[in-house]
């Protein structure tokens, strides 16, 4: 269900469980937290297969524990500490625990239908430690706010506007748009990239 594709020092990770929304499971986390943990790779892409990135934690397994699991923040974790360029391409809405994996990259571009919420006050849960600050941080306390309290969808216009997504991609071009992104860092020492995003 996670589908890993490498061309020379480019990885790309496709959450690929369309008929499910490409809801996560725990197997499905787990094997992400060890593709980033371990790659041997300048820029990671990530994306999701159909029109929707991800809908967040499978319902079952969300009844079962993993909304509340560690492993959620493991993975924005690994996203996160991940020398290179991470870059997460975004083919349909983002929802819920799926918030995380996009807010731990270091750029996001999403599909002009793309859809933002995280709804975790509506279903009773905390997000995850990480999430919050990420997400002040790009968008600003009282927007962020307006996502993890007040509940509301943000259109890919609106995610724009505010920093939350850095580019709108016509979704036949998303994936040759987030691989010319990473031609740079793809063309340099990797101890430079590494240096440069430090610095930043």
């Amino acid at each position: 269900m996670i589908e890993v594709k490498q061309d020379g020092a480019m990885l790309t990770v496709t959450l690929n469980r369309p008929d499910k929304a490409n809801a996560l499971t725990l197997e499905m986390l787990s094997d992400l937290v060890e593709i980033y943990r371990n790659a041997d790779a300048k820029v990671i892409i990530l994306t999701g297969a159909g029109g929707v990135f991800s809908a967040g934690a499978d319902l079952d397994a969300a009844r079962a524990g993993l909304a509340t699991s560690p492993l959620w923040e493991q993975l924005s974790g690994a996203i996160s500490a991940h020398a290179g360029l991470t870059i997460a391409a975004l083919n349909g809405t983002l929802a819920g625990g799926a918030f995380g994996m996009a807010l731990a990259c270091d750029l996001r571009i999403a599909v002009p239908n793309a859809k933002f919420f995280y709804p975790v006050m509506k279903l009773g849960f905390l997000p995850q430690p990480s999430d919050p600050a990420r997400l002040r941080d790009l968008i600003g306390p009282a927007r962020a706010k307006i996502i993890l309290m007040a509940g509301q969808k943000v259109l890919a216009d609106e995610a724009l506007q505010w920093g939350l997504i850095d580019r709108i991609v016509a979704a036949d071009m998303l994936l040759e748009a987030a691989t010319a992104l990473g031609q740079d860092v793809m063309a340099a020492a990797q101890v430079h990239a590494a240096g440069i995003k430090g610095m930043i």
